[in-house]
């Protein structure tokens, strides 16, 4: 590498370093992160106690027979639970993949407030706006047992903080193969994404896409916004260094060429 090169390198290496600010200490105990740390291949908390929409115990293992869409929102939330779940309604109706059939949604409030007749009513209301024939069982909405739900949560990496009444959460699809086992995660639910994610639970392949990759890379979680926020300064510095590395590599095979003349 000739000493030019070896200088823009260098400059593109401080560039990039100031651009991306180092990374934060972790927050303390009581204010946990805000968003999801991904735990693809690992088996959710399929015995924790939970309580279906007739009030009956039930846990998660006696529902997951095929792949399943687990959402995880409190049924009061007046943030983002409500455009989710409006997201998820309308992908039901426009994937191949058949609900009740093919896959299931199941849907866990981590508020210990909800209760069953809460959630029964939640799913009455979201089954009937649905202009696709399904199947009640295919749509279950859960409420917290007597142990609560940290440890279902907590095995699929949703970290989210009280704040008063309300709850600051990330917002993400979590498909489980039939054996309860996470395959993938959907940050924004789209149609064939979803038929995709079911093929692969199905099959039992844990493979994440592209996308959650590039968004990890490119965005962080804002909690107050309770949204992704793209990193301006990390991604320019990450492509200044690209560039240079692109120069440094041309200007060493023009280096290299013999050069070229009249005989």
């Amino acid at each position: 590498m000739s000493p030019w090169s070896a200088t823009v390198l260098a400059a593109a290496l401080e560039f990039a370093g100031q651009a991306a600010p180092p990374a934060q200490a972790p927050p303390p105990a009581q204010a946990p992160a805000v968003g999801f740390e991904e735990q693809l291949g690992r088996e959710v908390a399929l015995d924790l106690p939970l309580v279906d929409e007739d009030g009956s115990p039930v846990a998660l293992r006696q529902l997951i027979d095929k792949p399943t869409l687990l959402t995880l929102n409190y049924f009061r939330c007046a943030g983002i639970c409500t455009p989710q779940l409006q997201e998820v309604m309308a992908v039901l109706e426009q994937t191949q993949a058949e609900p009740g059939r093919d896959y299931q949604v199941v849907t866990v409030s981590f508020d210990p407030r909800d209760t069953p007749a809460i959630a029964r009513q939640k799913r009455i209301n979201h089954l009937q706006r649905l202009h696709r024939p399904m199947p009640a069982q295919a749509w279950r909405f859960l409420t917290p047992g007597p142990a609560g739900t940290e440890a279902l949560t907590g095995s699929v990496g949703f970290r989210y903080q009280p704040a008063g009444k309300e709850f600051i959460h990330p917002t993400a699809a979590i498909m489980l193969s039939p054996k309860g086992v996470v395959v993938r995660y959907l940050p924004s639910c789209q149609p064939g994404d979803l038929d995709q994610a079911v093929q692969l639970a199905a099959r039992g392949e844990v493979k994440p896409p592209a996308a959650n990759r590039l968004m990890t890379i490119c965005c962080s979680y804002d909690p107050v916004g309770q949204r992704y926020v793209f990193r301006y300064a990390r991604v320019a510095g990450l492509l200044l260094l690209v560039a240079a590395l692109l120069v440094a590599f041309m200007l060493g095979r023009a280096k290299r060429r013999p050069p070229t003349g009249d005989t």
